[in-house]
């Protein structure tokens, strides 16, 4: 199944949705318009029950996303981009998605592109990729959440000096820092994607939705409120048919099957 986007593929098949920035032309440049198009596939994919995990990738062979679309900017003014949510909303949707989101790096992914990676739950990268928050080159501040999202993965000062410089650093690099979960060469991309896909969907959509609340919850707040909030989830985990599910299907020695309720 395929939705119509101009500047996105929207693709489903097999529980997974795929989407695709495809401006290949522009390196996958987030212009408005993509933007706009990524939010609102993301808004589809998150209340699609057929549709357990979630794979953002690029266009073409050269970039993931090489970031904004800088043209726009030349004339652009502080009241339009408050008035724009969706600068933002790819961010906050990937975070509140209670589904798995899984980014598969196949080039380039600077400025809002690399904030876009790193929004995303688990990311596989090319090993010949170069990423970083190369904004201050040309006269801004991250504005997609790289401020906020990089000194938790990286810590305070390493953070600073790549969104400081706008220095780009290579996927393996990116690895050893915790920003990348895998780096693979770039003919074994979409097959370590997928093989990281199937190992998801083997588990309870549901209970993994629970375990990514829990997760972001735990980089919010002190720690005893944490571990209060993670109890709390917990026991609603046994409320799920998937829980019930996964017990009898341990105790029979057979596969679970899993509906994500």
């Amino acid at each position: 199944m395929a939705d119509n986007y101009e500047f996105i593929i929207y693709e489903k098949a097999d529980r997974v949705a795929w989407i695709t920035l495809n401006r290949p032309e522009a390196m996958n440049a987030q212009s408005d318009g993509l933007r706009a198009e990524l939010v609102d596939a993301l808004e589809n994919a998150s209340v699609d029950d057929d549709v357990f995990v979630v794979v953002i990738t690029g266009s073409g062979d050269k970039a993931f996303s090489a970031g904004a679309d800088v043209a726009q900017y030349v004339s652009r003014v502080p009241s339009y981009v408050v008035s724009q949510k969706y600068v933002t909303r790819p961010f906050e949707l990937i975070r509140n998605m209670t589904k798995p989101v899984v980014c598969m790096v196949n080039g380039l992914a600077l400025g809002a592109g690399c904030e876009l990676m790193i929004s995303c739950d688990i990311i596989i990268a090319a090993d010949d990729v170069k990423l970083g928050q190369t904004e201050v080159r040309v006269g801004l501040i991250p504005g997609g959440g790289g401020t906020q999202v990089l000194p938790r993965i990286v810590g305070e000062k390493k953070a600073k000096e790549l969104i400081f410089t706008g220095a780009m650093i290579s996927a393996e690099e990116a690895m050893h820092l915790g920003i990348v979960n895998q780096v693979v060469p770039r003919e074994q991309l979409r097959e370590a994607t997928q093989k990281m896909v199937d190992s998801l969907l083997r588990n309870s959509p549901a209970i993994i939705g629970l375990a990514k609340i829990a997760i972001n919850r735990s980089l919010e707040v002190p720690l005893q409120a944490g571990m209060s909030y993670e109890r709390d989830l917990f026991a609603l985990a046994f409320s799920y048919e998937d829980q019930k599910e996964g017990a009898r299907a341990f105790l029979e020695k057979r596969k679970p099957n899993y509906s994500g309720k």
